[in-house]
């Protein structure tokens, strides 16, 4: 029977070899994945060719970064789900957020068959909270027939 720490290592490998283009572009990793929190710690490094008015990273990329923490918990959660399509998002945009690394965690607050709501926190490298995040989303589970 595989430890808990080695299904956990296998679900962050398996979660960074198959990230997605988008998430290549934030040069994103998922960092930590703790099953019994139901959360996904992801880093980003974001250019400053994502930033508008003088180093902010544009709001869609701080949207971006917190969903995807968000759904990373989800997939974590060992309910079999192929996609999480957002159905919901707010974002709270709290300090500027400039370029620079980034993390973010995703936490599932409440999951269900076909539905989970999720909340999410972004903090600079100085460990500053610049944005949150509550989010509901559809689950996509593979076909049966």
């Amino acid at each position: 029977m595989e430890s808990v720490t080695a299904h956990v290592d296998n679900l962050k490998n398996n979660l960074n070899q198959r990230r997605p283009p988008c998430l290549e572009t934030l040069n994103s990793q998922v960092l930590a994945i703790d099953l019994e929190q139901q959360t996904a710690t992801l880093s980003f490094d974001i250019p400053l060719a994502f930033c508008h008015s003088g180093n902010i990273v544009q709001g869609g990329f701080v949207t971006a970064m917190l969903d995807a923490a968000c759904s990373h918990a989800v997939f974590s959660a060992g309910r079999e789900v192929t996609t999480v399509s957002t159905l919901e998002i707010k974002v709270s945009f709290l300090q500027p957020s400039r370029a620079g690394k980034f993390q973010c965690i995703g936490k599932i607050t409440r999951i269900g068959g076909s539905i989970a709501f999720m909340v999410g926190e972004l903090f600079d490298e100085s460990g500053v909270l610049t944005a949150t995040a509550t989010t509901t989303a559809k689950l996509i589970k593979p076909r049966t027939d």
